[in-house]
């Protein structure tokens, strides 16, 4: 008898979730409390309770070909990077191919997931759901937590004197939709996230006033990278990886800086990172330089005072008027479903294996997917997650003894930094293919560039210099896509074609014909002289 696993959230992680289980032979039972699929990607005019919220104009930070389940690729004629109502068709392309919604019981929110009484022998758990105000209660052999991270805003009030007496409006990002609201307004935005920044942009466009409140400063970089390649596609390559982790953490750091620069002076911006060492993740907005350049956004320091009318920020004793403050304050993250002896929260972190499992459980019958932030994307993250933790739900993949995954859990809680490469330090931050490396060698799908350079050296040499898609961790292994091969050497025939809308026809270089010339001549000498 196969399995039952019950899945909470029909996200992108949730969506993965199911189609591993199919694969296993395991009968999952993907609980959504909403009406439909899609979970972040998913635009509703209200915030609706437990669900992540977005705002009208989000498109994706990491492109169509980066952010892609590994074998279901978007369809070419989407822009390299989604607007969301485009990214949630996608998932909705996705659940229809792989027959997936008629595993989703949407409407139904879990309310309790417990240990069964007999849990040390089976691993079994109780899963009380309700649906249209009528709890129901079940029994599974496994849970899949599939719920991501921001649904619990982060509204510091405290760290702000006088926000009590203020007598404009004040709201967390997580509830802003569109930015009608700005018009004619004095805005001031906390918080120079992603978010943040997107809104503090938007709102310059129709607002009398926007500061945006920065306490660390952050790098700021364009989707638009390298010869208008897309930013992940030049950034997430193997050869690189391998480089910068090869390299002592101040030289990359060094180098990571040059590089941010290179587009703009993060200084001569008021933007440059307090602290370079520690990564924090970039912020991606194509706008806010033209912005500020041009006086629509005025960078700004942390808040001092809030009075009734208008603020004071450190270090600069002028009072500015404000008529509207928006917290991009980030988010917190709970399991309310959950007991605290089975998975706890501390400091932004939770104490699970591989972020996965938790480590202290003597039956490795529940997993955490999706809860990582690493510099990447996030669906073929919690796609490969999900991949390894049903093939141990099921018995093929076992689990090291707990107290090598505690002391694991423990080191990683420390943030002790090797002194090379990129300094992953903060909670839940994780290098991208190293983190994807790890899971496939566990499942034993992680390419071989060794034997593909001697099989196929055309494919070995576009997995190590080009972009680390999705489609290389189906290559091989359990899982394995008959058109991973061919989706890895048409990337970017893809990614150009959604731009090169006009067909323009290029005069040869003289200069480009001479250096071929040139090279061909030389190959042929370094045979001629091998053979000798």
């Amino acid at each position: 008898m196969a399995k039952r696993v019950a899945i909470v959230g029909a996200g992108v992680s949730g969506l993965a979730s199911v189609k591993c289980c199919l694969e296993e032979g395991l009968e999952p039972t993907c609980f959504e409390r909403s009406d439909d699929l899609g979970g972040l990607w998913r635009f509703t005019e209200h915030v609706e309770e437990g669900r992540a919220s977005l705002y009208k104009s989000v498109v994706s930070n990491s492109c169509k070909e980066m952010s892609c389940y590994s074998d279901f690729p978007f369809p070419e004629d989407y822009p390299n990077y989604v607007p969301n109502s485009q990214f949630l068709e996608y998932l909705k392309m996705y659940a229809n191919r792989f027959n997936l919604l008629e595993y989703i019981r949407f409407k139904t929110k879990v309310c309790q997931v417990t240990k069964c009484p007999d849990f040390t022998v089976t691993g079994q758990w109780e899963v009380v759901t309700q649906h249209e105000g009528k709890q129901q209660s079940a029994v599974f052999d496994a849970v899949m937590v599939c719920t991501g991270f921001l649904t619990n805003p982060y509204l510091p009030l405290d760290s702000f004197p006088g926000i009590n007496i203020f007598k404009g409006q004040y709201f967390h990002s997580r509830q802003y939709k569109h930015p009608d609201i700005f018009k004619d307004k004095r805005v001031l935005v906390i918080g120079m996230g992603n978010s943040g920044t997107d809104i503090a942009v938007e709102a310059s466009h129709l607002a009398k006033k926007v500061f945006l409140s920065t306490t660390g400063g952050a790098w700021v970089m364009s989707r638009v990278f390298d010869s208008g390649y897309p930013w992940d596609m030049v950034f997430m390559t193997r050869f690189q990886n391998m480089l910068r982790n090869s390299l002592p953490t101040p030289i990359v750091t060094w180098l990571m800086a040059r590089k941010m620069n290179s587009w703009f002076n993060h200084a001569n911006y008021g933007l440059i990172p307090e602290d370079r060492t520690q990564l924090r993740e970039p912020v991606l907005n194509d706008e806010l330089p033209g912005r500020i350049i041009t006086g629509k956004v005025l960078i700004k320091p942390s808040i001092k005072e809030v009075k009734e009318n208008s603020v004071i920020f450190n270090n600069t004793p002028k009072e500015e008027p404000i008529d509207i403050i928006v917290f991009a304050t980030g988010y917190t993250f709970a399991f309310p479903f959950l007991d605290e002896t089975i998975v706890k929260v501390e400091n932004g972190q939770a104490s699970l294996y591989k972020y996965i499992f938790p480590a202290h459980l003597p039956q490795p019958t529940l997993a955490v997917i999706g809860l990582i932030k690493p510099l990447g994307s996030m669906i073929p993250t919690g796609e490969t997650q999900a991949r390894w933790a049903v093939r141990v739900l099921k018995g093929i993949n076992k689990l090291p003894p707990q107290n090598v995954m505690i002391e694991e859990v423990n080191e990683r809680k420390e943030n002790k930094h090797s002194g090379f490469g990129l300094c992953y330090c903060k909670a839940l931050q994780s290098d991208y293919i190293t983190y994807i490396d790890e899971l496939l060698t566990s499942i034993n799908a992680k390419p071989n560039l060794f034997s593909l350079l001697l099989t196929d050296p055309r494919l070995a040499f576009t997995i190590f210099f080009g972009p680390c898609t999705p489609y290389q961790f189906r290559l091989t292994g359990p899982g394995k896509w008959k058109g991973a091969r061919n989706a890895i050497l048409t990337q970017w025939d893809r990614t150009f074609k959604v731009t090169k809308t006009r067909i323009v026809q290029e005069s040869p270089s003289p200069f480009a014909s001479l250096l071929k010339l040139l090279s061909l001549l030389a190959l042929l000498l370094a045979i001629f002289l091998i053979f000798l």
